[in-house]
């Protein structure tokens, strides 16, 4: 019978791996059946009757119950099952999920068959060979992790990037130490516990330097932090997560940091006004990790998102989006049905570095100063005081944007005689008519600007609360993000370099999203942040 079925080039012999850990009875009927070769999976469950699955039907393989002794066969026949209840069978793709009851003995298998399907991902080739981050969406058994593997597969072999899958279950590269030949030259790091997948990704980059990583099933707000660094360091990152498109990641509180994030921003009147909404609107908090988000609808129809910024701005504007959506025909080839529209909303997160990790607040005149004074926590300094500036000849909106960017407690005054400083612009200075000369008689100090713009007006704003450049500040936060993956890795405590009351701010707000710890300790001017893992550090 094997003969009748093995073919050369099909990989044919897999299958029959799958056969022979089954007893002898659901093995035949197994071969038997006509649609053999189209099988998902066997379902064995104690006391009902094993069950044949194909993508859109089912049937039966025995009118006898499975027992005990038919689950126990097929557990002697397979790997250990590890702390996700998944086992494989070594040197191939299928893999095994268990039932077990409160005391833990295994109830019921599910036996899913796993092909590597090459040619999978010509309808998005081009996209994987952009070197863009690509997040794939879909729902269970629409070819996600089939795609991931061909992927993995092309960029280590056609394109010859050093690519690092990380294979929490085995899924991508197969049971055993030897990883499955469908993979391509890709390496393969195993997880040894779901828990520790966010771990076992920042080894990858801090051990294996690759240029690629593929990742499945990415489910936690660790495991979106830790894609988010990754992307950050200039690794392609293809991955997928659990969503059945991208307005059910970007609602989803665990895993919205992977385009984005979402937070609740107060807006200015004029900027209320001009948008045409209310005052508290709902805004993407920083850049996406992925580049590209392709929503997989069934296995030769996708659609896709990108840029993803463009895109998540524009939802949250209640705009919808209108994707490319790509076809495989019945030839082969690709056809795109749809062209992407392009997205023109604009946010003030577009140009935002790719570190950062806090959350910017817009400015309300209206709101107490306490909305923009921030304490470090574990200080016990003054908060600054508030600042009120009077705008002469510069753009109120664009002071609003900078106040509410650097978080300064800050105010704009309505006459220049309540103001504790003024901005203007040099070309006003110039031919001022004695206003400014009026002012500066009340010993008010006057701070002139090159341009009208809101990198302008933050580099003053800087001036006056003494705060870092922005090179001092990235070298600062990219500390605190080594240093939390060190702990996170490691567990082992890490201070950092002594930093102003404003970045320790920054640097325990970037600590707390990790759900680590972080104090505040030496004294001034060598104070600095601790970052542990629990209190007994």
């Amino acid at each position: 019978m094997k003969e009748d079925l093995a073919h050369p080039d099909t990989g044919d012999w897999e299958l029959y791996a799958l056969l022979d850990i089954f007893t002898p009875p659901i093995r035949q009927a197994l071969v038997n059946l006509p649609n053999f070769k189209e099988l998902i999976e066997v379902i064995l469950d104690l006391g009902r009757l094993p069950e044949a699955r194909f993508p859109s039907d089912f049937c039966y393989l025995s009118q006898i119950p499975v027992s005990a002794d038919d689950i126990a066969a097929v557990v002697a026949r397979i790997g250990e099952f590890g702390k996700d209840n998944r086992a494989g069978i070594e040197q191939t793709l299928h893999r095994i999920s268990c039932l077990r009851n409160r005391n833990g003995k295994i109830i019921g298998l599910t036996c899913r068959v796993g092909r590597a399907v090459y040619g999978t991902i010509d309808i998005i080739l081009d996209v994987v060979r952009s070197g863009k981050s690509i997040l794939l969406l879909g729902k269970p058994g629409v070819g996600k992790t089939t795609m991931l593997r061909e992927v993995a597969r092309v960029l280590s072999g056609d394109l010859r990037k050093r690519v690092v899958i990380v294979d929490t279950s085995n899924e991508i590269a197969g049971d055993g130490d030897i990883p499955h030949a469908g993979i391509g030259h890709a390496r393969r790091m195993q997880v040894d516990v779901p828990l520790n997948q966010h771990a076992v990704m920042i080894e990858a980059v801090e051990n294996h330097m690759p240029e690629a990583i593929v990742i499945d099933e990415i489910g936690t707000e660790a495991e979106s932090l830790a894609a988010r660094t990754i992307a950050e360091r200039g690794v392609q990152l293809i991955g997928t997560a659990h969503g059945l498109d991208l307005e059910s990641i970007l609602m989803n509180p665990t895993l919205s940091d992977l385009v984005g994030g979402i937070g609740a921003v107060t807006l200015s009147d004029e900027e209320a006004k001009r948008r045409g909404t209310r005052k508290t609107v709902l805004e993407r908090k920083a850049p996406p990790t992925f580049d590209v988000v392709i929503e997989i609808q069934d296995r030769d129809r996708l659609a896709l998102h990108a840029p993803v910024a463009d895109v998540v701005d524009a939802m949250l504007r209640s705009h919808e989006p209108k994707p490319e959506i790509r076809v495989r025909t019945d030839g082969g080839g690709v056809e795109v049905v749809q062209e992407a529209e392009a997205q023109s909303v604009q946010t003030r997160y577009n140009s935002a570095p790719a570190h950062t990790h806090t959350r910017s607040h817009g400015y309300d005149r209206n709101a107490t100063p306490s909305v923009f004074a921030l304490a470090d926590e574990d200080d016990d300094e003054p908060a600054t005081d508030i600042i009120r500036i009077f705008p002469y000849g510069v753009s109120r909106s664009k002071i609003e944007r900078a106040v509410a960017n650097l978080r300064v407690p800050a105010l704009i005054a309505r006459k220049w005689d309540d103001a504790d400083v003024v901005l203007t612009l040099k070309a006003l200075e110039r031919r001022d008519n004695g206003r400014l000369r009026e002012i500066a008689a009340q010993n008010i100090p006057i701070y002139a600007l090159k341009t009208n713009t809101t990198a302008q007006i933050q580099t003053c704003l800087k001036d006056l609360y003494d705060l870092p450049t922005v090179d001092d500040e990235e070298l600062a936060m990219r500390e605190a993000e080594e240093a939390v993956y060190k702990v996170m890795l490691h567990h082992k405590p890490v201070e950092l370099s002594p930093q102003s009351s404003y970045v320790r701010r920054l640097q325990h707000q970037m600590v707390e999203k990790y759900h680590l710890l972080s104090r505040s300790t030496g004294i001034e001017p060598n104070r600095r942040v601790r970052v542990y893992k629990d209190a007994a550090q």
